[in-house]
């Protein structure tokens, strides 16, 4: 049997689980391989926060303000987190993803950083994927401003993307309505949580599950 699968992954760049989820979901395709199955995945935005300010939030004022977390439950989901990441996806660098969030870190607008990867998927091969992956970095490890247009161009040169072109998208409004109509498209969908990765447009696995869950259910749909 040889199967393709079209995946959705409807996720947002300052969402962790999204992290956990993404290391899961190519963790269970390597082990698919051997069985014919494989998929093409697009990358799909969701914002968590669009009415973030510019400055952004710290991120134990955020977690408290929207979900009614303490400080200290904040702390122990971040390391409980953290361990989770490092466990389901290497890094830029192949070593365990590595999580640095700490009390004075800071959530961000990412609209600008959707823009990026919707140009990003007009490119053939894993560009998109590419550069998902570094602005994760860029901001889970790296802490970095995710609405400064140097550390989106920097992610997107570490992506190996002409870092000029993305610095051409972001001060023009290129993208701004496809990102917006792709959201609008998604929420209307239903989704309203991620990540959400939907797999030939009808089947949905929601939260940053392991490898396990992933591989059991993308077996079973090839299957059908």
């Amino acid at each position: 049997m040889t199967r393709t699968l079209h995946i959705d992954f409807v996720s947002d760049v300052v969402c962790p689980w999204c992290v956990v989820g993404l290391g899961g979901l190519e963790t269970a395709l390597e082990r698919l391989k051997p069985e014919g199955i494989t998929a093409e995945i697009a990358f799909r935005p969701f914002e968590l926060n669009p009415d973030m300010a510019p400055e952004g939030e710290n991120i134990v004022e955020h977690i408290g303000r929207k979900y009614g977390a303490t400080p200290e439950q904040s702390a122990a989901n971040r390391e409980m987190i953290r361990a989770r990441a490092a466990e389901a996806m290497p890094d830029v660098d192949g070593r365990p993803f590595e999580m640095r969030m700490g009390e004075d870190s800071r959530i961000w607008n990412t609209f600008d950083a959707h823009r990026l990867l919707h140009w990003a998927g007009e490119m053939e091969g894993d560009a998109q994927a590419r550069l998902k992956k570094a602005l994760f970095h860029a901001h889970f490890t790296e802490n970095r401003n995710l609405t400064d247009a140097g550390v989106l161009t920097a992610a997107a040169e570490a992506a190996g993307l002409d870092r000029a072109e993305a610095a051409e998208v972001l001060a023009s409004s290129r993208y701004v309505e496809a990102v917006r109509t792709d959201q609008a498209q998604w929420r209307a969908r239903g989704i309203s949580a991620v990540p959400a990765v939907v797999i030939d447009g009808k089947y949905l696995i929601s939260g940053g599950q392991p490898a396990a869950v992933f591989e059991e259910a993308l077996r079973r749909i090839a299957g059908e």
